[in-house]
């Protein structure tokens, strides 16, 4: 993901700013506990498509700052 993109990209919900992880092709939201996922190369930032993470994904995320 284009971290020039990433920089400017916030949750739809929240307004936070988002964190990509790179292995599930997701845009996180540690605030709102959404997943937006990746599509092609094409962030989904619709809360319709978008994938709530169970407590233990936030934590884990969170603390080591998903790349």
């Amino acid at each position: 993901m284009d971290k020039k993109i990433l920089s400017i990209l916030v949750c739809p919900l929240s307004k936070a700013p988002l964190v990509y992880d790179k292995q599930n092709q997701e845009l996180v939201c540690a605030a709102s506990g959404l997943a937006y996922p990746v599509r092609d190369g094409i962030p989904v930032m619709l809360e319709s498509e978008a994938r709530l993470m169970t407590a233990d994904e936030k934590l884990k995320k969170v603390s080591r700052g998903v790349d």
